[in-house]
């Protein structure tokens, strides 16, 4: 089953741009999804099980190593990702 997931991150630190900008740069180093940032937010789509997989460990990853931080998301069903994309 494939998912699109929106994920925005909040990390409760002045210098708050490394901590996002690593979170994003792990996400595109798996291979299988499809990521796509924009100023608002970071659009995440693929196999459901890969992509609640790799979210799960990069959350994590993000609470340990950078402490606290917000992350909002909205799952829905579905590639929903732009035609032109590509997979990673």
């Amino acid at each position: 089953m494939q998912v699109s997931v929106e994920i925005s991150k909040y990390p409760l630190h002045q210098d708050y741009i490394p901590f996002i900008k690593g979170f994003i740069d792990r996400l595109n180093e798996h291979e299988g999804l499809k990521v796509i940032t924009n100023t608002m937010s970071t659009q995440v789509f693929g196999d459901f099980d890969l992509v609640t997989k790799v979210l799960n460990q990069e959350m994590k990853r993000s609470f340990e190593s950078y402490g606290k931080c917000i992350f909002v998301c909205k799952f829905i069903s579905g590639d929903l990702s732009p035609a032109d994309s590509a997979v990673v």
